[in-house]
């Protein structure tokens, strides 16, 4: 896991952005947007075609959602390039499974977009929990889970006050 959470660093300082969309338009990712599905549809897919990447994104996800696709995405994209060059990784699969390629894109998410001052911040702020710093960040609190999960495995001291749920974007 350490190779993921350096790996999100890296990028992330080479781009000099924790924005996914930025990051997949440095990945020279094609991202679309698709009204084909319902919202509680299929969320999202990434695939490499002909050396070309290719991300579609359910456009009936508010903002905050679509970053977690987008990332996640993009997590497939760094980690899983040989996977993907087989065909596609849809979210209606991926967010319901709990195998390894599914956390190894939600870690990288999570350690690419939530920097971890900012959670060492939020989390020391005046009456701030495991939820309302989730909030302030944007993101699901199943999504910011990893990012703690990620923080305790590199030597923070923190309790998890919640399990983690590879198919939180599948709900």
């Amino acid at each position: 896991m350490d190779s993921i959470y350096d790996e999100a660093i890296r990028l992330q300082k080479k781009f000099h952005t924790r924005d996914p969309f930025e990051l997949l338009d440095a990945l020279n990712a094609v991202v679309s947007y698709t009204t084909a599905f319902p919202r509680d549809g299929l969320k999202g897919y990434c695939t490499i075609f002909n050396k070309s990447k290719y991300v579609q994104i359910n456009a009936h996800l508010p903002s905050p959602e679509k970053a977690v696709v987008a990332v996640h995405e993009a997590g497939h994209l760094v980690i899983h390039t040989a996977e993907l060059k087989v065909g596609a990784f849809k979210d209606s699969d991926i967010y319901n499974a709990v195998g390894r390629k599914e956390r190894e894109a939600n870690f990288f998410g999570a350690d690419f977009m939530i920097d971890d001052e900012e959670v060492l911040d939020l989390m020391h702020s005046c009456g701030a929990n495991f939820f309302t710093v989730a909030k302030a960040l944007y993101v699901p609190s199943p999504f910011f889970a990893f990012k703690l999960y990620s923080m305790v495995n590199r030597g923070y001291a923190m309790r998890m006050p919640v399990d983690l749920d590879s198919g939180f974007l599948a709900k």
